[in-house]
């Protein structure tokens, strides 16, 4: 199984935006430039996270892409899900769903348990890490935050 660029960089900025800003609005210019990502491609990607329900949007100076639950709510899996479709490691691994294609195999297919428990576990797995899992590895690695100027006020 390989993922798509897509969803590896929805997670990227998925964590980039749950890290930098929590619950305040990012700008597509800022992911893009901490995460090296096109900002026509984000937009794109942002969309299908959007329509995934794990992203909302504010126009206007104050605006930009939020998160629409807190970090310890949205699961890789969601947004791998939102990015990807379906994460099942090979199209006969039904997970409930039956296969995609038409199988000459189908139920009567050894192989067919294997990638249906590898693809058991491995939704499990991703479904077990939160955002807020993302952003305490990147506070324990180091990572400086990155704190957004259109927030900060002087007196």
């Amino acid at each position: 199984m390989r993922l798509s660029t897509k969803s590896r960089y929805g997670l990227r900025a998925m964590f980039d935006m749950a890290y930098h800003s929590g619950t305040l609005p990012a700008q597509i210019k800022n992911i893009s430039r901490r995460q090296n990502i096109s900002p026509r491609y984000l937009e794109q990607i942002f969309q299908d996270l959007k329509k995934g329900g794990l992203l909302k949007s504010r126009r206007g100076p104050q605006g930009g892409y939020f998160l629409s639950r807190k970090p310890q709510d949205i699961t890789v899996k969601e947004i791998l899900d939102a990015a990807e479709g379906n994460m099942n490691l090979v199209d006969c691994a039904r997970s409930g769903k039956g296969c995609k294609q038409t199988c000459e195999f189908d139920n009567h297919c050894v192989t067919q348990k294997v990638w249906d428990e590898a693809s058991r576990r491995l939704n499990d797995y991703l479904a077990s890490i939160t955002l807020k899992d993302l952003c305490d590895e990147g506070k324990d690695m180091g990572m400086e935050k990155e704190l957004d100027h259109r927030f900060m006020y002087f007196i």
